[in-house]
């Protein structure tokens, strides 16, 4: 706790031929983050034919999953299946090398990829002369209004024919113009159809690109004549069963598609994860370095893992393989990447911190202190026995739902568990059942204070917490940057604010007991005069205005505390309103039915659900805020860099390496 996982540098140096074998090994175990070999003028490694396929194949085969899924029927989620998911099974292939992986792929992808992109042009085609079918009969349908033979439509040797549509307000000023260009040499057929008019322009060949210009002036939409001949009425019937025709090959094309996916769907996700973890390796080649013979590389992993990696490594090469395990240079602390490493029952919380940022290698982890302080802000905001109860409820049944996977559902509901055992704590001492409930029901509800009406109490506390939060911070700063050699700084920029804390403790305290005044007044000035002489140290001549402006962003970032006053008296607040409209309608009859009984049962039900989850999305917001923009201040940089381990993503896939032969 409080410290990083402790790293230690790898530098491997094995024949070519290994190369292959141990990028996979150590993919597959994603406990080792590659670095470039930092050597000048060498050679680097580089994808060869067989990872450049891998890549090609793993954008095939993406476009082939993208088809099939379309015939899948459409997944249902369900609550229950949200809560607990179906974890999917893993298939294993036995990998021998990239070139096995990739004929294998190759042999599969020749006899499904034909089959996928036949149903695919062929849908395509068939789709194609639907949408062609649909415009022509919606042609057919607005020439119809015209009463006229379909081949009068068409142009000729010697005339020009548009036909179209135009918004109905432009018709005017559009034959005003066409009348006063062309004269008696223009002929026009005017249907007006709601906002819109349908136009027939004739006029002689020889005027087409005059007529041309001047209807694309007025937003002319020309509508495509079919080359047909008879009543446009007459022939809507004949595309209509043509339409028929298609939708029943479309029909056909599908349920071949569906049978492709029912077939094949699972295989191709499952070759296309391989490939995209190849894909994955392939870019990490130009890490290594390599001669003829020879390949190195280098990396960062845990301490606690160099055993079994070098274990495995040496056993896949037969011991032709030179490993040195070495501990950071003092040079390269900033470059060592940070795992965060916490005991299982607060490791979720490393989640929170890493939103933030990482610690850098030489720095604490904040992680332990934010577990409880998190959830103890959350639940001194959300304040309700049952609101925390319901939340607890919700969050242990996503734990368990998804206990398998880990994932980041499991990690969010594990802390919203414990923000509601404090809220469940919080909630019985403030006397908080659903706000005020059981006091309007005629209980007695023991309780240490009332939110609502000791409201001013509930600020000092709330204040009290903040006060007692800095001053965490500011300890944790002054450790760190007292062990990291930087004294001055311990003393000037965190020790100061610890003396101006405990002097604005000393003196809250001597209104309570007898404190002689000297004492909260020396600690108070011994703190001031650090932190001034930090401020001209820091920001030299600038610091005249600035001792002020730090003053009071420390004054304020400590007010900011009050919002956990604040969110607790709302949550009490918006409870006691529902409480109030549930009593309102409760005694409502009509005749001899309970009707306010049941819209009060509604009410409540419905206006306290509401109102867990308003308020607990705001104690999560206002709790991560408190951490990230005023404890954090005080010691925390977040400017670590993140552990990334190169490793396999894999959801269906398992693969198990087999051992080069003839070792």
């Amino acid at each position: 706790m409080f410290k990083p996982e402790e790293m230690v540098k790898i530098e491997l140096i094995s024949l070519a031929r290994y190369r292959d074998i141990i990028m996979t090994y150590l993919h597959e175990r994603g406990v080792v983050q590659l670095e470039e070999v930092p050597i000048e003028d060498i050679q680097h490694d580089a994808p060869n034919e067989y990872y450049r396929k891998a890549t090609s194949y793993s954008i095939t085969m993406g476009r082939l999953v993208d088809t099939l899924k379309g015939f899948l029927p459409p997944r249902k989620t369900s609550i229950k299946e949200f809560i607990f998911p179906k974890e999917r099974e893993k298939r294993v292939y036995t990998y021998r090398g990239i070139e096995d992986l990739v004929k294998d792929v190759e042999k599969f992808l020749s006899e499904v990829e034909p089959k996928i992109r036949e149903v695919e042009t062929q849908l395509t085609a068939i789709n194609n002369r639907i949408a062609n079918i649909r415009e022509i009969i919606n042609t057919l349908e607005l020439l119809s209004s015209l009463n006229i033979e379909i081949e009068y439509l068409i142009p000729g040797s010697f005339l020009a024919i548009e036909v179209g549509k135009i918004e109905r307000e432009r018709v005017e000023k559009l034959i005003g113009e066409l009348k006063n260009e062309l004269g008696d040499k223009v002929f026009i057929l005017r249907r007006d159809l709601g906002t819109i008019s349908l136009l027939v322009v004739v006029t002689l060949k020889e005027f087409q690109g005059k007529l041309t210009s001047i209807l694309a002036k007025y937003g002319f939409e020309k509508v495509e004549i079919p080359r047909e001949r008879g009543h446009p009425r007459e022939l809507i019937p004949k595309y209509n069963e043509l339409l028929k025709e298609e939708m029943k090959k479309l029909e056909e094309i599908r349920k071949k598609g569906r049978e492709f996916a029912e077939k094949y769907y699972e295989d191709l996700v499952f070759y296309k994860e391989l490939m995209d973890n190849e894909r994955d390796k392939a870019n990490y080649l130009s890490y290594l370095a390599r001669t003829e013979l020879t390949v190195a590389l280098v990396g960062w992993l845990p301490k606690k893992n160099v055993e079994e990696v070098v274990e495995g490594i040496k056993n896949l090469t037969g011991g032709k393989v030179y490993i040195n395990i070495r501990e950071p240079e003092p040079n390269e602390i900033e470059e060592v990447p940070v795992k965060l490493k916490n005991p299982e029952f607060i490791s979720q919380f490393e989640m929170l911190t890493e939103m933030y940022g990482v610690p850098k290698y030489n720095e604490l982890d904040p992680t332990p202190i934010l577990a409880f302080t998190y959830s103890f802000f959350f639940g001194f905001m959300l304040t309700d026995f049952m609101y925390g109860l319901l939340l607890g409820i919700v969050s242990a049944l996503l734990v368990k739902g998804h206990s398998k996977m880990k994932d980041g559902t499991w990690k969010f509901a594990k802390i919203m568990l414990w923000s509601s055992v404090f809220t469940m704590l919080l909630g019985a001492l403030f006397g908080s059942y659903f706000g005020n409930a059981l006091d309007m029901a005629g209980f007695k509800v023991p309780r240490i204070m009332d939110a609502m009406e000791e409201a001013l109490t509930v600020l000092i506390i709330a204040l009290a917490i903040g006060l007692g939060h800095l001053f965490t911070g500011y300890v944790l700063g002054f450790i760190v940057k007292w062990k990291n050699g930087d004294k001055v700084g311990a003393i000037l920029d965190q020790l100061s604010w610890i003396l101006i804390i405990l002097g604005v403790t000393l003196f809250a305290i001597s209104s309570r007991i007898d404190l002689p005044k000297l004492a909260w007044m020396s600690v108070f000035g011994a703190g001031a005069v650090l932190f001034i002489i930090g401020e001209f140290k820091n920001n030299g001549l600038m610091a005249l205005l600035l001792v002020i402006s730090d003053f009071f962003g420390f004054v304020g970032n400590w007010l900011s505390y009050a919002r956990l006053m604040a969110l607790a008296l709302a949550t009490a607040g918006i409870a006691l309103v529902i409480n109030i409209m549930v009593q309102m309608i409760w005694g409502f009859k009509i005749g001899p039915i309970p009707l306010g009984i049941i819209v009060g049962a509604i009410v409540f039900i419905g206006g306290h659900i509401f109102s867990t989850a308003i308020n607990a999305l705001g104690a999560f917001v206002h709790a991560l805020r408190l951490h990230y923009v005023e404890f954090f201040g005080t010691f925390y940089s977040g400017e670590g860099r993140r552990f990334e381990p190169f490793a396999a993503r894999r959801e269906i896939s398992e693969l198990k390496i087999e051992k080069p032969g003839g070792e």
